[in-house]
């Protein structure tokens, strides 16, 4: 053995004297990087529970150290060495007592960050079922004044999660959902695929086959599962928080800024069963999965455990909400420009594609053939991705010419995204949303238009610009700022290490915390490029705020959490009276804790107040209104009236009406605007054709609609009618409204002829007016 020399042992070793040495300081120069990264990993590591995944190829690194200190050994004679050596020799151990010790401390890091995770979920969802009985005071209600808190579209929605409960078994209740006829007068509609209701499907069958319904009642079970996707939304916030900070404190200030901003970050208190609240938390498990896929340093096993549940969760989502596909689009377009500046393996993103083709792939097929999956830009942007990447797969990297190929590239796909969308919608049979691209015209000032339902649409408050209540909300919280903050630090950091890109610069395969470059990390580029589209959109369209606000959660409490934001922005600072890497740990644990006491302070108290305040729903006219309908109206009478509560007569009554709460259909769109006109200046005959081509028995007018008082001037539902229907004058500046009849929803409760001849009042209270459409018409005076 000793006659063998060092280089027969390590490949490409010199055999002089003097390789020894120089082999020996290489080894010992990779053991100090070892323990480097295992004290960072003591401090905050590189991340949680996917990064100790790699701790066995560190022990790897550290268990070659005693085979090499043996070879070391026998090559010198002298007694000194022979010294060194056994002193090396009895040292051996200690790498394999460190290793067990970093073991131990990463298991016990992740585990106290999991339990956190985990237990700030159930938290939420139990803050959110107890405030929601604090506030509709729901198990001292009866059924039907329950049933009054679901307003709107949520009504609907709720209403075929009791049918499909009513239902005979699982297989008709689908059937009668997806040939629906006695939910909107004259029409046939498949409830399943224009409502996706599949979450309804999913609740119905999981109450039956657990036996719940012996144990709680439907509605508990319903709203129970909503809050829980709440909790596993917040939950997957934290993990991806924790994922890009290395630290789970960065997911409790999360967590905090998510709740303490809940008005802008969910309408879960609001609207319970929106398709929003059922899929937002599946896009988050996919951000979290996504994010982990995106980290440089990951090993295989945690690389394949974040592409399934990437999948997963991304297929899911696609099935939970018809909007879903717009969302991906913005995701795959960060993704599109992460490639598109080299910041990330191509490999890596085009499997994140194949996700995407395959999750629109099942759901057209699952929904019914749904034609606004096939004629979506994702799919689109998508396929012109995978197709310019065969163009360029034959081209050497690192050459001019595939430099030149990156900027043709995309060039290219932005051609081609655009040109498969027109080509798909010409020959793909769609109904798409053709309103809201009317919508944006408007809304940017590209047209004009008098249509009621654009007008009433631009009137939503959802759809409007941000107030500057919402940024007020935010920077009491302390969330505006340090989100500023820390997105201008990452934004310019990705900016030179794009730089550096086009300069031929190469990334580093680990950065480290002496680098002071956290825009080299790719899901941190990811992010910021995601919440830049985000932030975009929100500042046009005040709905959109919850899809950013948590965003903003998520990204501030990662970069306030970080060490190397911090160190990259103290190397451009240039500190030097202070050691910059000290610095930086200190306020990445400093700057959390302060925050987290600040708001403990001022927002705790608050939260309690809210637990502790007893609130109620009082609405008697209204539970009055069902309570009539349900004992007096005919099984097979229609009701016509606002779409608001035409949801809630659906619900609390079963019977059916002629138009819904819904935004997705134009036929829906126009029957809403027409009987909307018994709120115009319309003549009596005018609105008797309209609802008799309906089918409508009975007509129900709202006192709150009829005398209006708009806080938004030109925006009251009569204003809007009048302006449609040319009932307005401008002379000289000033709007006056002309017509040879009067108002009809004031005209109906006089009872005098012509409107006694067509309606008959059987029933009113302080808010409702209901009439019976004749079917005789007298025309006597």
């Amino acid at each position: 053995m000793s006659a063998l020399p060092l280089g027969s042992l390590v490949p490409g070793a010199r055999t002089d004297r003097f390789a020894g040495r120089s082999w020996w300081r290489h080894r010992s120069g990779a053991g100090q990087e070892v323990g480097a990264r295992m004290s960072r990993a003591g401090l905050g590591g590189r991340g949680p529970w996917l990064e100790g995944l790699a701790v066995s190829a560190d022990g790897m690194a550290e268990g070659a150290g005693p085979a090499i200190d043996l070879r070391q050994r026998k090559k010198p004679k002298s007694s000194g060495n022979k010294e060194s050596a056994k002193e090396k020799i009895s040292n051996t151990p200690v790498p394999q007592r460190a290793s067990k010790y970093v073991l131990f401390q990463r298991f016990a890091k992740i585990f106290i960050g999991c339990l956190a995770a985990v237990t700030s979920g159930m938290m939420y969802a139990l803050y959110l079922s107890a405030y929601h009985e604090r506030k509709f005071w729901f198990s001292n209600r009866q059924e039907l004044e329950r049933e009054i808190t679901f307003q709107g579209d949520s009504a609907i929605y709720y209403s075929y999660y009791k049918d499909m409960l009513k239902a005979p078994s699982f297989e008709r209740g689908v059937y009668e959902l997806t040939h629906n006829n006695r939910t909107v007068s004259l029409k046939t509609i498949n409830a399943v695929q224009q409502m996706s209701l599949y979450p309804e499907l999913i609740a119905s069958v999981l109450y039956q086959a657990t036996g719940s319904s012996e144990i709680i009642e439907p509605v508990y079970f319903y709203i129970g599962i909503v809050f829980g996707l709440q909790g596993i939304y917040v939950t997957a916030l934290f993990v991806t928080s924790w994922l890009m900070s290395g630290t789970w404190l960065a997911g409790m200030l999360t967590v905090a800024w998510f709740i303490i901003n809940r008005i802008d970050t969910t309408r879960i208190e609001s609207s319970i069963p929106l398709r929003e609240n059922w899929a937002l938390p599946y896009f988050a498990c996919q951000v979290a999965a996504l994010t982990g896929y995106l980290k440089s340093n990951l090993n295989s096993y945690g690389e394949r455990f974040c592409y399934l549940l990437m999948s997963a969760s991304t297929y899911t989502f696609v099935m939970m909400w018809e909007y879903s596909h717009y969302l991906l689009f913005l995701q795959a377009v960060s993704l599109f420009l992460l490639d598109s500046f080299s910041l990330e393996p191509s490999d890596k993103v085009h499997e994140v594609y194949k996700i995407y083709i395959f999750s629109l792939f099942l759901g057209y097929l699952l929904q019914f053939e749904n034609s606004a999956l096939l004629v979506s830009p994702l799919l689109s942007l998508v396929a012109s991705l995978m197709l310019a990447k065969c163009l360029q797969m034959n081209v050497k990297k690192g050459t001019f010419l595939a430099k030149i190929m990156k900027v043709i590239n995309f060039y290219l796909v932005c051609i081609l995204t655009v040109t498969l969308n027109i080509v798909m919608k010409m020959f793909v049979p769609h109904k798409e949303n053709g309103h809201m691209l009317k919508f944006l015209e408007v809304k940017f000032g590209l047209n004009m238009t008098k249509n009621f339902t654009m007008n009433w649409l631009l009137c939503q408050e959802s759809l409007q610009t941000p107030s500057q209540d919402f940024f007020l909300r935010l920077t009491q919280s302390s969330l505006l700022p340090f989100y500023i903050l820390v997105l201008v630090i990452c934004f310019f950091s990705v900016v030179q290490v794009i730089f550096r890109r086009f300069k031929g610069k190469s990334l580093k395969e680990t950065v480290t915390l002496d680098d002071g470059q956290i825009g080299e990390r790719p899901e941190i580029i990811y992010h910021v490029i995601h919440t830049i589209l985000l932030g975009s959109l929100a500042m046009v369209i005040e709905g959109l705020k919850y899809l950013w606000t948590p965003y903003m959660c998520m990204l501030a409490a990662f970069g306030v959490c970080s060490p190397e934001l911090w160190m990259t922005l103290f190397k451009w600072l240039r500190l030097r009276t202070i050691h910059p890497v000290l610095l930086a740990l200190v306020l990445s644990m400093a700057v959390p804790t302060i925050i987290g006491l600040s708001l403990w302070k001022e927002f705790f108290p608050r939260l309690m107040a809210e637990l502790t305040e007893l609130q109620e729903f009082y609405d008697p006219d209204t539970v009055e209104l069902m309570t009539w309908i349900k004992r007096q109206a005919p099984i097979a009478a229609v009701f016509a009236g606002s779409p608001q509560l035409m949801g809630a007569i659906k619900l609390c009554t079963g019977w059916m009406v002629t138009s819904l709460p819904l935004y997705n259909d134009d036929d829906l769109l126009k029957r809403n605007e027409n009987i909307y006109q018994i709120y115009s200046k319309r003549s009596a005959e005018d609105i008797y054709k309209i609802l008799t081509s309906y089918k409508a028995n009975y007509l129900i007018v709202e006192d709150a609609i009829c005398n209006e008082v708009g806080t938004m001037r030109g925006c009251r539902v009569k204003d809007l009618l009048d302006i449609a229907n040319g009932h307005v004058v401008c002379e000289e500046g000033d709007k006056l409204t002309y017509s040879k009849y009067g108002r009809f929803c004031h005209e109906v409760k006089i009872n005098y002829s012509p409107y006694m001849n067509y309606f008959t009042r059987v029933y009113w209270n302080r808010s409702y007016f209901v009439y019976r459409i004749n079917t005789v018409i007298s025309f006597q005076s």
